[in-house]
């Protein structure tokens, strides 16, 4: 089991995830709707998994992934992108992100993903 932050300016989306993460699980230790949310959460919860969405207002993903990884360089962060953004994706995973997942969300593809990146 594993502490987990989750970070979407879609609180729908944020929703689908807890749900998701919960029943394989985890434990949600905080929910973010924008990027400087998420470095604020990162920093007081200090969770072992961020999910990360891309497009988010105020700050978006790949800054609070840059900003987070400064604050600590071990944070296993799986960015979440909706379908075309292969471009920011490559960024993040350039920047440090440790796997991304596309929107809209498939349970088993979440799963797999937060078992590989906390197996690291």
């Amino acid at each position: 089991m594993a502490k987990i932050l989750i970070v979407d300016d879609a609180a729908f989306m944020r929703m689908t995830l807890k749900n998701i993460i919960s029943q394989a699980g985890h434990e949600v230790v905080g929910e973010a709707g924008n990027g400087i949310e998420a470095v604020e959460t990162y920093k007081s919860t200090q969770p072992e998994l961020v999910t990360m969405d891309i497009t988010m207002p105020e700050m978006d993903g790949i800054e609070a992934l840059k900003e987070i990884k400064k604050l600590d360089p071990k944070a296993r962060i799986v960015m979440c992108s909706a379908m075309g953004q292969q471009g920011m994706v490559i960024e993040a995973i350039q920047s440090g992100a440790a796997d991304f997942i596309v929107k809209p969300f498939n349970a088993e593809r979440i799963n797999e993903s937060i078992g590989k990146v906390l197996s690291r």
